[in-house]
């Protein structure tokens, strides 16, 4: 038998416990994924409206939609990955990402700010 007390603690170990992930947590992450997917088809729609109804100014319009909704299709499918195998390895970490939105957000307003600059110039 051994002479230390039961409860007692060492300072250098530390126990290890299983880190239980609800299930409620991946599929917030997958109804994330699917809402940045539903924007990104609703403007992939838009830029085939421009592209086939549309004119010169139009078609640039609906290049620049296109390469926005694309952007977004893949930040989309990176984060998801990254918040899966985040969660799948019991992170607790925050899994909020305040950049990519920003940018993606700019790069729309770019898309837009173009798309009337070239419709009120063109003579």
């Amino acid at each position: 038998m051994s002479t230390q007390p039961l409860l007692q603690r060492t300072a250098n170990k530390r126990i290890a416990l299983p880190i239980r992930v609800e299930p409620k947590v991946s599929f917030a992450n997958e109804r994330t994924f699917l809402a940045w997917l539903h924007f990104t088809v609703v403007l992939g729609g838009l830029a085939v409206g421009l592209l086939n109804f549309g004119d010169k100014v139009g078609k640039i319009s609906a290049a620049l939609f296109s390469f926005v909704a694309m952007a977004i299709m893949l930040y989309a499918l990176f984060t998801y990955h990254w918040r899966a195998a985040s969660i799948r390895r019991g992170g607790r970490g925050p899994y909020d990402d305040r950049l990519g939105p920003t940018i993606l957000c700019i790069a729309l307003l770019v898309a837009v700010v173009t798309n009337f600059i070239l419709r009120f110039t063109q003579p």
